[in-house]
This record gives structure tokens, C-alpha cells and sequence, in this order.
């Protein structure tokens, strides 16, 4: 493990590459390997120990690969099993979790929606998370059952991606948020159809740029930053079929590489 060797980056699927896209921004000459395990995906609906296991078995696969550190791309793993991979492997290791902290403060209604999976609005990290910051705030907490899946298949624009996202920000919208929260790294794919729908008032929030600059300081801390001055070399791999990420991705189209592999 070296300056030079690559950011390995995993996700429940193609999602978390909207965290590889913020990484990459910030730091375009870091390499990076990233994992899509589309296979698995969602993670939201699993149990601890199964989300514990795909994400240890995730980090292995990246650290077999000469990864210098990890960053756990996903909400629900990062909840569910971020303090058992840090305890296990001897390596940096970056968590995402849903920006709770900034809506709250920011909120002028005193009231934030967050949109999120199962697995991560029942973790014991998101409601600790929660009770810290929202305690003179309104919280509307949705499940967004299916939206996943819709993601993994290319499935932005369709019908039923509009009914249930209308479905699922009624509530918010009738509780008269100013901010929601998108709790899976998969929704910020959604931000152009939320816009659709929501009312203008209301601000978007992901975590994705806090984890770059989280993982651009843990990097200099440890002395980890590419000095090159050559751009990086992207690697994409599934274990499922590429043509999503590859259509989610294809403004880089000629600087990534996706390729399926078992893992």
C-alpha cells in the first residue's frame, strides 16, 4: 500500500458511484477501484448480520486489490457494520450516513423529511444520530421501498418511479418540510425528478461531497495523498450486468473502464 494505490469505494450496487463522482471531482488524479455488488442490492431489506458479512466480504475483495483506504459508499452499511469493519481490517476506513446534522440546523420550518432504506432508519447509529440533532425539529422518516431496485435497472424516468416518489413525498410535503435528507447514496439519481415534485422551497441534501472531503483529510492525515500529477485510472466492476453504471456514468465514458466481475 502505497501514495499511488487506489481508492477502493463499495456500494449495495451502482448508487454509491454518485460518492465515487464527488471523490473524483475532488481529487482527480486519486486511482480508484469501485464495486458495485448489484447482486445483493438493496441492502436496506437484510438483516445485521447479512449486511456485517456482504460488507466485510466487499473490503476484503478492495484490499486484495491494493486498496489504501475504504469508503463504505452506502448508508446502510455504513450503519449497520462500519464499527465492525474498522475493528477488523487494519486500514482507513470512511462511512456515509444520511446528513441529518446540517438539515436540522439549517431547517428555518422546523420541519426535514429524510428518504432512506429500512436498513438504515432502523440502525442504532441513525437514531443516534437523529436524537442528537432533532430535537426541536419535526421529522418525517420515509422508507423508500422499491426505489432501489428501480435504480439498478436504469428505471429513473418510468411511471412507476414517479408514482411512488410522489407517493413517498406526500407526507413530507404535507408536513411542510423545507430540507430532505436523501439517506441512500442510489438517491441522488432521484434529485432531478424530487425537483419535479417537490415544492420549490425545499432543499436536497446528500452526504456525498462531506464524504470526499472526509476522505481527502483522512488521506493527508495518514500521508496517503496521490502526489502525481497524471489522472487517475478509474475501475468500475459489477457483479451483475454493466449497462447501468455505464448509462449513470456515461459522461466519463472515455476515462472509466466497467467490467463485470464475480465477487
Amino acid at each position: 500500500m502505497n501514495k499511488n494505490s487506489p481508492i477502493g469505494i463499495f456500494d449495495s450496487g451502482v448508487g454509491g458511484s454518485s460518492i465515487w463522482q464527488e471523490i473524483h471531482q475532488l481529487m482527480p488524479n486519486e486511482n480508484t477501484v469501485y464495486l458495485a455488488d448489484s447482486k445483493n442490492a438493496p441492502y436496506g431489506n437484510k438483516t445485521q448480520d447479512e449486511i456485517v458479512s456482504l460488507s466485510i466480504k466487499n473490503t476484503e475483495v478492495l484490499i486484495n486489490m491494493g486498496c489504501k483506504i475504504i469508503v463504505v459508499a452506502c448508508n446502510t452499511a455504513t450503519t449497520n457494520a462500519i464499527e465492525i469493519l474498522r475493528s477488523t481490517f487494519d486500514i482507513p476506513i470512511i462511512g456515509i450516513e444520511p446528513a441529518i446534522k446540517p438539515a436540522a440546523l439549517q431547517t428555518k420550518y422546523k420541519s426535514i423529511g429524510i428518504l432512506a432504506t429500512k436498513g438504515t432508519l432502523s440502525s442504532a447509529l441513525f437514531h443516534k444520530t437523529a436524537k442528537e440533532f432533532t430535537k426541536e425539529v419535526s421529522v418525517v422518516e420515509i422508507i423508500g421501498e422499491g426505489l432501489v431496485p428501480l435504480i439498478e435497472n436504469d428505471e429513473l424516468e418510468t411511471n412507476e418511479m414517479k408514482m411512488l416518489l410522489k407517493k413517498y413525498t406526500a407526507p413530507m410535503v404535507a408536513a411542510n418540510i423545507d430540507y430532505l435528507v436523501l439517506g441512500c447514496s442510489h438517491y441522488p439519481y432521484l434529485i432531478p425528478q424530487l425537483h419535479k415534485i417537490l415544492p420549490t422551497h425545499v432543499s436536497i441534501i446528500d452526504s456525498g461531497q462531506a464524504v470526499a472531503k472526509q476522505t481527502q483529510s483522512v488521506m493527508q492525515q495518514h500521508g496517503l495523498l496521490n502526489e502525481s500529477d497524471k489522472k487517475g485510472t478509474l475501475q468500475f466492476y459489477t457483479n451483475t450486468k454493466v449497462d447501468t453504471l455505464k448509462s449513470l456514468l456515461k459522461k466519463y465514458s472515455e476515462i472509466i473502464t466497467v467490467e463485470k466481475m464475480d465477487f
